[in-house]
């Protein structure tokens, strides 16, 4: 037992070792950021040091450490006035107390959606700088220079394609982010929100009558071999890498293996049905505030004069090129029709909840699509089965 106390107590302290010790003081600014990130802001820090005579001092971190770190180090009153993070850290952050609101001066600067990413009980906790969202690439080649439009037109163009033993359609499966899209076309969602504006993880809308018709579209392309049925992401783009297939649901980390394969190919929103369009999960990444900054005007000040400008915006793209949240970098930024699509495709999208009850979602939903993918049960019943198991879960957790 004295063993293992002891082992436990210098694992501790090597994490400890590891973690950033430099602590936000009053009169200078301290950032957290990513690699990608961080030489862009040490370039904007000499310029607001040059305004203001207030030092900025960057520390980089690896993206995935910076939330982590920030719970561990920031009650003792050490860590950072700003961070940069993804939305979906928004709700343990907000809930435990490490994060406060920005004032956001402009908002008519940023993509509604990249904002309502950061936004938690009407306040808003981030400026968002990039956005991503999956939609549809097409072959021009079997789908027409525009793509489809709508799943009606899909429909039409399937039942051709299927002769020639071609899909219109594939798309990862079983797979509940990439299948988001069929539930919200007609109003399902995953949680709602109460009256304060926050997710209310036990109002679950996966099972409403419209996210059951989207569901029963899913399962209609599969049954007349319009979409195909259980392809894993390596199957689905060999389909369409070899014009197997006209159109795949995926997002922009799939436009390389595109290109590779020499396919004349454009990339659009989800199409419609019914003429209400498909949403898919919004991801967002921004600036957060340390609720322990001892510097809060002036890092409202930095974000707001330094960062949200049409220079920073675009040295940020440039650096880790994803499409922007901030509308006056998006003219340039859309000469890409790639990060114009991509665009156009987040702003129709739903932030991904970003709650810790969203943990107890993904299983039971990902087994309700595979019971309806192997044809062992009808959409209803599965996904109101896989709801009830969701709400118990979340209330057994105690989300």
């Amino acid at each position: 037992m004295k063993r293992l106390t002891t082992i436990f107590v210098v694992l501790v302290l090597a994490m400890l070792v590891s973690l950033p010790v430099m602590a936000s003081v009053p009169g200078e600014l301290l950032i957290w950021s990513d690699g990608e990130r961080a030489p862009i802001l040490s370039e904007v820090a000499k310029q607001f040091v040059i305004e203001y005579g207030v030092t900025v001092r960057i520390q980089e971190l690896p993206f995935g450490d910076i939330r982590d770190n920030l719970a561990i180090v920031a009650p003792t009153g050490e860590g950072p006035d700003l961070i940069v993070g993804a939305h979906d850290w928004l709700g343990q952050l907000v809930t435990d107390g490490l994060i406060d609101p920005i004032d956001v001066e402009d908002e008519s600067l940023f993509l509604e959606s990249g904002l309502e990413a950061f936004t938690w009980g009407g306040q808003r906790y981030g400026i968002p700088y990039a956005i991503e969202a999956i939609g549809l690439i097409y072959n021009k080649d079997l789908a027409g220079e525009d793509g489809f439009q709508t799943f009606e037109e899909m429909i039409d163009l399937g039942m051709k394609l299927r002769d020639e033993g071609k899909y219109a359609l594939v798309m990862p499966q079983p797979d509940p982010y990439h299948t988001f899209p069929f539930f919200s076309i007609l109003g399902g969602y995953v949680f709602g929100m109460d009256a304060d504006g926050v997710l209310d993880p036990l109002d679950v809308g996966l099972a409403n009558d419209g996210a059951v018709e989207g569901f029963e579209l899913f399962e209609y392309l599969m049954d007349e071999r319009i979409l195909g049925r259980a392809t894993p992401y390596d199957t689905m783009m060999s389909l369409f890498q070899n014009g197997n297939a006209a159109g795949m649901i995926t997002g922009p980390w799939a436009f390389n293996d595109v290109r590779s394969a020499g396919i004349n190919y454009g990339f659009q929103q989800i199409p419609s049905y019914k003429g209400q369009y498909g949403k898919p999960f919004l991801g967002a990444q921004g600036f957060m505030m340390s609720a322990f900054s001892e510097n809060k005007m002036l890092a409202n000040l930095f974000l707001n004069e330094f960062v949200a400008t049409k220079d920073t915006m675009l040295a940020i793209y440039q650096g880790d090129p994803r499409p922007t949240a901030f509308l006056p970098a998006a003219d340039i930024i859309n000469e890409d029709p790639d990060m114009r699509g991509v665009m156009e495709s987040a702003a129709e999208g739903i932030p991904m909840p970003a709650i810790p009850a969203m943990n107890a979602v993904w299983t039971a939903w990902s087994d309700a699509l595979e019971l309806v993918i192997n044809e062992q049960s009808e959409p209803r019943p599965a996904i109101e089965n896989a709801v009830q198991l969701i709400i118990q879960t979340i209330k057994d957790s105690g989300y």
